[in-house]
């Protein structure tokens, strides 16, 4: 590392990909300074995704190496770059997936920017939150000083929270018993935001997971077991966040006629055949694709009102492969977070 790099003020830290399925690199670069409508942000926690994983292992087709991952990022404003962003040096703000939309396409100008035709994803297509610092666009920072938590524990409701969040809804404000297959990061926030809209929540782990299964029931669901077990009572609907093809079929087995099953992945493995019985009965099956800036003031909102118990696991930035090897294996109870 370039020694006038590390002792000079100006000097940042990054955890970068250089090439898919390879281990990530510690780099000292120079600070950048934000563009008109930007902010430089000082990282205080970014936590890991497991999208910063498909990203990582290359099961997401990568527009941009050498690239700096990481998307659910809490930081103090440094520097705003010129024309008006909204914030101050000193405020603290979040960084989520959204990036950038092109806000001329049809899903744009429609209210359903999630769905933008030149979307631009934080850690995805511009260096991410695996640093000390970083550079976002003001218009999708979201202000987070209302929360009053610390940045460890704000930095899982910028993804795993929003995310849930748009899969709650998705799933119907009329799905009262809610089934949610895969109970990490974003599971272990939404069954907390499901219990406190009154809803049952059945979480289904993997076959055998006691600890994780006694994790979810601490949280407040009605019943926890494996994904191999049927729920002791047809779901109104069902949420599924492992990124595993197989559960889809199980998760439509376990609602009622009329119920629905939401994919809250940005990935998942093939879903096997199925007979259609499984979706006939006006069953239906649905995927979430990213979010709105919509979405994440409503749930902010929700949130301070509700503040969920946040369980998180944290890191230094220079352990953000052992982060994800522990994600990946599924050693996290919660969320993972890095701390540059």
């Amino acid at each position: 590392m370039p020694e006038a790099l590390v002792c000079h003020a100006s000097a940042m830290r990054a955890m970068v990909l250089n090439a898919p399925r390879t281990p990530l690199e510690l780099q000292w670069r120079t600070v950048p300074s934000p563009g008109p409508g930007e902010l430089r942000l000082r990282v205080l926690a970014c936590a890991v995704c497991r999208t910063d994983l498909h990203i990582v292992d290359g099961e997401l087709p990568l527009p941009v190496l050498p690239i700096v991952p990481g998307h659910e990022i809490v930081g103090i404003v440094e520097e705003a770059g010129s024309v008006g962003t909204g914030f101050a040096v000193g405020d603290l703000v979040g960084v989520p997936w959204l990036g950038h939309t092109c806000k001329v396409c049809e899903f744009c100008k429609n209210g359903r920017e999630n769905l933008c035709d030149a979307p631009r994803f934080t850690g995805y297509h511009r260096d991410g939150g695996f640093a000390s610092h970083v550079i976002a666009e003001a218009a999708f920072c979201l202000p987070l000083s209302m929360l009053g938590a610390d940045a460890v524990h704000l930095a899982p409701l910028l993804c795993a929270g929003l995310i849930g969040w748009r899969c709650l809804r998705a799933a119907g404000d009329g799905a009262q018993r809610l089934g949610l297959y895969g109970f990490g990061a974003a599971a272990h926030l939404v069954a907390q935001v499901a219990t406190a809209q009154r809803r049952q929540v059945f979480a289904f782990t993997r076959p055998g997971d006691l600890a994780t299964q006694d994790f979810a029931r601490r949280l407040g669901a009605a019943w926890a077991g494996g994904s191999d077990e049927r729920p002791p009572a047809s779901l109104d609907a069902a949420i599924v966040f492992a990124p595993v093809g197989e559960l889809v079929p199980a998760a439509l087995r376990a609602v009622r006629k009329g119920g629905r099953v939401v994919c809250g992945g940005i990935h998942m493995s093939d879903i096997p055949a199925f007979p259609y019985r499984l979706l006939w009965e006006e069953r239906s099956l649905s995927s979430v694709a990213n979010l709105t800036r919509g979405d994440a003031r409503d749930f902010l909102a929700f949130a301070q009102a509700h503040p969920p118990q946040v369980h998180a696991a944290t890191y230094p930035l220079e352990q953000a492969d052992q982060a994800l090897a522990d994600l990946r294996n599924g050693r996290i109870e919660g969320a993972a977070v890095l701390v540059p």
